[in-house]
């Protein structure tokens, strides 16, 4: 397999000796609500999105408040992609987005002609940020022989410069297709993805050098010593997570995949590496089983994240609230742009309705 020189998780390629560091923000600490206070909230946010023609929608790795309210309120709880297809077939002509950016970026390419809004656009991605457009535009440039294939955690005009884009969910079968017409790859940003992907169709891939600061944090041999603790749960891996965490697993998949193997396999625990975010639908759906988030500690950890993404933890209640009744913090694409982005993100789509 091709490699560019290696990297730390959050460096990017970019000239020989250059070196950028994305910088997690710590957790934001919001308020403790009480019920009441909590109910006053969702009660009012209800009423301004029917005001508003507005619906939300919610991704996986939100806090529970919010999964709950989006479900209340006839919205939608899901991965980046469900949320955007959802957006495109509601008749509301506002979408609230309560995710990271590069989801309201991706709802709005979806949607170019409905209003997009977030709770905060600074809510944004260690991989969308690890990876600028103009600095990956060089990098395609240097090997135009490449099929370029980007995940979904990035920007518009990282989307726009792609051939495709990709999910987790459909990422394999994807590369599998490429592969087998003899294509080249060139992957971004997800390193561990990429190096999962790679393993499992054995396609040529040239693979950026950004990954996730949730899922870099979890440590193989830490996950071992959980695992031998609770023999009788099953591992799920999301494929971000490092390759020694990957090859513990029962089950390596997208954050649907891994709800559905909660309600599917018989196991009465599991053992779960991805954002604890996902913990509210997987306990909705299955509350008998047993959740034990997989282990972020031990020797090399830094902590960044523990198991929980401080930008998607910008999304809250509060600032909800305030920007329905403000109606700012509004995604913009440029036409340009988004044109471009669409042709890749309808590539995978159709792919996925003829799979």
């Amino acid at each position: 397999m091709a490699s560019i020189s290696p990297a730390h998780l959050t460096d990017y390629p970019d000239e020989p000796g250059t070196k950028h560091r994305i910088q997690a923000p710590e957790s934001p600490r919001w308020p403790v609500l009480s019920d009441a206070e909590r109910n006053a909230h969702k009660a009012r946010i209800a009423r301004l999105l029917t005001e508003r023609d507005a619906v939300l929608v919610a991704h996986y790795y939100t806090d529970a408040d919010l999964q709950e309210l989006a479900e209340e309120t006839g919205g939608c709880v899901a991965d980046s992609l469900e949320m955007a297809r959802f957006g495109s077939e509601s008749a509301a002509s506002t979408l609230m987005v309560c995710g990271v950016r590069f989801m309201g970026e991706t709802a709005k390419i979806l949607n170019p002609e409905k209003r997009v809004l977030m709770p905060d656009l600074a809510a944004t991605c260690s991989l969308d940020e690890g990876c600028p457009a103009d600095t990956f535009a060089a990098f395609c440039d240097r090997y135009p022989d490449r099929t370029v294939v980007v995940y979904a955690n990035t920007s518009a005009r990282v989307k726009a410069r792609s051939d495709w884009v990709v999910t987790s969910s459909i990422a394999l079968p994807v590369i599998r297709h490429l592969h087998a017409q003899g294509k080249k790859i060139l992957w971004a940003p997800d390193k561990h993805l990429g190096h999962y992907v790679q393993r499992m169709t054995g396609a040529d891939m040239l693979l950026w050098q950004g990954a996730c600061v949730v899922h870099e944090e979890f440590k193989g041999f830490a996950l071992d010593r959980v695992r031998r603790l609770h023999p009788d749960a099953a591992i799920l891996v999301h494929p971000e997570a490092p390759a020694d965490v990957i090859d513990q697993a029962d089950v390596v998949g997208s954050t649907g995949q891994l709800i559905d193997a909660v309600t599917r396999l018989p196991n009465p625990a599991f053992i779960v590496a991805t954002d604890q975010g996902i913990f509210w639908k997987m306990r909705q759906l299955a509350p008998e089983k047993k959740l034990i988030a997989a282990p972020t500690a031990g020797v090399g950890a830094t902590c960044e994240s523990c198991a929980h993404c401080p930008w998607m933890a910008i999304n809250a209640l509060q600032n909800l609230e305030q920007v329905l009744l403000a109606g700012d913090q509004e995604i913009h694409i440029d036409p340009e742009i988004q044109a471009r982005a669409l042709q890749p993100i309808r590539r995978m789509l159709g792919f996925a309705r003829g799979q």
